[in-house]
């Protein structure tokens, strides 16, 4: 077999995560195909002094071949991505994968191609997204006056936690422990998984099951990379990513039931969503949903959000 191309992969959590089990699985399938060469993955690229935008640009600039990267990280490429940030829309995570897995996510494919180097092999399901602080429990918008929040860099994530009373402010996932362990940022929001495998617990006492964003990662590799591959290979790719795609939705629903068990036996206080004045929260950010819903393209409108909202 000629052109035995070598694979890059990279992600941004430890040996511990479910997304670096899912990256090694596919890994493994390329590697089972005997159709490539070398394959190599960095697992964490922030313990070898890389940030997370580092990775994704070695991905689009064709050093790397293979990543992982939270959807508020691309949106710059591709604005209907916003439509995945967007506060207290997504009900069902099995509704809004399904959609991803359809036009919605053909769609938005299409548009981070036109725009960048990147071609999406797969949505993964990166979880609700809860808050966190070190300070007091949250139960309402008027609980988190004076607490600074950490969160990605998203220009949506941080206008939907100002409008719910929060300070935010950007670090990238290199920086997250060390913010949060110094107290120069008293709360952060993230999925349970990140706060379980991060050990945000450590310094976080109190989590809010607020669910105000479903995370959706995009698992993309090199565009220019895939184009240059032959069929048998770009077939391999697919079957990989879908097999490793399947595996983490599983794992990310396990864990999620899981976690809120077993942190509880650590001591954290949860506060559920039945305590939580969602109403409140939801009314404080809808403004956001209603201008954003005005700039996405009809499409996207059509088959994603209004989905999730009927």
């Amino acid at each position: 077999m000629s052109n035995l191309a070598a694979v890059s992969l990279g992600g941004y959590q430890g040996s511990g995560s479910i997304l670096s089990a899912s990256l090694n699985t596919l890994a493994q399938s390329l590697k089972a195909s005997e159709l490539f060469g070398p394959i190599a993955t960095s697992l964490d690229v922030t313990a070898q002094g890389e940030t997370a935008g580092q990775l994704f640009q070695s991905v689009n600039q064709g050093s790397r071949q293979i990543c992982y990267a939270a959807s508020g990280y691309l949106t710059g490429y591709a604005p209907d991505l916003a439509v995945l940030d967007l506060p207290f829309t997504v009900k069902s995570r099995d509704t809004a994968l399904g959609a991803l897995d359809g036009s919605a996510g053909q769609w938005l494919g299409q548009q981070l191609t036109e725009n960048s180097n990147f071609k999406v092999l797969g949505f993964w399901d990166n979880g609700f997204r809860h808050i966190s602080n070190s300070v007091r429990p949250v139960y309402k918008p008027s609980d988190t006056q004076g607490l600074k929040i950490r969160t990605l860099d998203s220009a949506i994530y941080r206008e939907a936690l100002n409008a719910l009373g929060f300070t935010a402010v950007t670090t990238d996932v290199s920086e997250l422990k060390r913010v949060l362990k110094s107290g120069e940022l008293q709360a952060q929001e993230n999925p349970l998984t990140n706060y379980n495998n991060f050990k945000i617990y450590e310094n976080h006492p109190y989590v809010s099951l607020t669910g105000h964003f479903f995370g959706v990662l995009l698992l993309v590799c090199n565009q220019e990379w895939f184009d240059s591959l032959s069929l048998e290979q770009q077939h391999a790719v697919n079957a990989a990513a879908a097999m490793a795609t399947q595996q983490q939705r599983t794992l990310a629903a396990q864990q999620d039931s899981a976690l809120q068990t077993e942190l509880a036996q650590r001591g954290v206080k949860i506060v559920p969503s039945s305590e939580l004045e969602m109403a409140a929260m939801r009314n404080v950010t809808a403004y956001i949903v209603d201008r954003e819903r005005q700039t996405l393209s009809k499409p996207i409108v059509q088959q994603y959000l209004d989905l999730q909202l009927h």
